[in-house]
């Protein structure tokens, strides 16, 4: 039996990076806000010096994003951003790192415990966090069972041989939702699976890969809405879309480099439908970024909803900002040099 989840911060928290004080700070469910700096462009500070009887006046800038709007967006599209991590919530820790460890080949990156929060963490992944995508799993103490909602979609595995990864999954006592084949409408053998907690995954037959955790779907109401949201706030490019008509569903890929290269993001729309449960399992992905004052802005100007307002973390200088997108899904945007200050 699942037990009941209390909305108290320590229930929610998901640590992103490698310190407890960044788990501590910005991994929560959308609905629990924190206070931030305020805007960038308003942080000012005024110091007066004195010299030879007369008083100089000295404006210093604390974190200013002067630029327009126009600017902003611009610079969007020329930030070194990549997906770093997504985060969800599963019941038995152990026995999903074994899963994904036996079944789907990932390796397990690093695990931290964290007793007087009452949760812990688990990184696992195909490569370094440094250079690949990873995922970032939490098991909170006591909590068995989540619900994934209807909005979560599914992970994306590029994998060498569907047939022959399905068959050592049934083995290991596995469930097989989707058996091995051609994707409806094209050439493509794929299959589904369903992990321990219900987390589907779409194995994909593709040649050698440097991304093997290659897709992140999410369902979304309104396409187009959606589609415009990520290239203007989080520099997305639009690789494909594909609709059909038969099925009642069209999809749009998005990334920021081809698909059989690095992780895309999936978005689904099905006919007529406006909006969807998401549970509470399914949290956030975090992306990279070199200015997070910037990044809140533009999001800011596509229509997006800060949650996090963009500076440092208190304790440390790694600086994150966290939005929603018009659908209500969460994401963590981290200072790409503090990152990696992090994982040292």
């Amino acid at each position: 039996m699942a037990c009941s989840i209390r909305p108290t911060l320590s229930s929610f928290r998901f640590s992103s990076l490698a310190t407890r004080s960044l788990s501590r700070s910005f991994l929560r469910l959308p609905d629990i806000t924190t206070r931030g700096l305020g805007e960038s462009h308003k942080l000012r500070a005024t110091g007066i010096l004195r010299r030879d009887g007369n008083i100089m006046r000295v404006m210093a800038s604390q974190a200013s994003t002067a630029a327009s709007p126009e600017n902003t967006l611009e610079w969007v599209k020329q930030d070194k951003r990549r997906m770093l991590h997504v985060v969800y919530r599963v019941g038995d820790l152990d026995r999903t790192i074994k899963f994904y460890t036996e079944c789907l080949g990932m390796k397990l990156l690093r695990k931290r415990d964290i007793p007087e929060e009452r949760y812990t963490n688990a990184f696992l992944g195909y490569g370094p966090e440094d250079s690949h995508f990873v995922i970032e799993l939490t098991y909170n103490y006591g909590v068995d069972k989540y619900d994934i909602g209807a909005g979560f979609g599914h992970f994306g595995i590029a994998v060498d041989d569907v047939t022959k990864t399905v068959e050592l999954i049934r083995a290991k006592g596995g469930k097989i939702t989707r058996e091995p084949g051609p994707v409806k409408g094209g050439s493509t053998v794929i299959a589904f699976i369903e992990d321990p907690d219900g987390y589907k995954f779409e194995l994909l037959e593709r040649g050698p890969t440097p991304e093997p955790l290659c897709q992140v779907m999410l369902r979304v109401g309104d396409l187009k809405r959606s589609i415009e949201f990520y290239e203007k706030a989080f520099g997305l490019e639009l690789l494909r879309t594909r609709d059909n008509p038969e099925y009642k569903y069209t999809i749009a890929m998005m990334g920021y480099g081809p698909e059989d290269k690095s992780t895309v993001l999936e978005l689904t729309y099905n006919y007529g439908v406006k909006e969807y449960d998401k549970g509470n399992a399914y949290a956030q992905i975090a992306i990279g970024t070199d200015d997070v004052y910037k990044t809140a802005e533009a999001v800011k100007l596509a229509g997006g909803k800060i949650t996090r307002e963009p500076g440092p973390l208190p304790g440390i200088n790694t600086k994150i900002t966290a939005c929603l997108d018009p659908d209500g899904w969460k994401t963590v945007f981290v200072d790409n040099v503090d990152f990696l200050k992090e994982l040292e």
